[in-house]
């Protein structure tokens, strides 16, 4: 396998993994499931710096029994938010047209 090939599967790994990733470029129903498969406390996360806020609630979740998902979280936090601060005029207007991306649905927040 080339390097090319390694550098390649790396960074589509660290992508698919990443917060922002994750919140801007899926669908809000995506990231709102990812977030319930994880069984986090989060009731919703804005969309200004949501890739932070993915994590921060990956992190607010029940306890990984392996062990591996902390360490992965804390560097994607570095990445999420160089990308978040890239991302800030698209997700400023989105947070003003959409507001917050619910993650659990309440009574009277449509």
């Amino acid at each position: 396998m080339s390097r090319l090939a390694i550098l390649m599967s790396v960074c589509s790994l660290a992508l698919s993994g990443c917060g922002t990733a994750v919140t801007v470029l899926q669908d809000d129903a995506e990231a709102a499931r990812d977030l319930r498969k994880l069984k986090t406390y989060c009731q919703s996360i804005p969309r200004i710096y949501s890739g932070l806020a993915y994590d921060f609630c990956v992190l607010n979740a029940p306890p990984d029994p392996t062990g591996i998902l902390v360490p992965l979280v804390l560097v994607d936090l570095a990445l999420s938010g160089a990308l978040d601060t890239v991302a800030l005029p698209y997700t400023v207007y989105r947070q003003s047209t959409d507001g917050n991306i619910q993650i659990y649905w309440r009574p009277g927040r449509g």
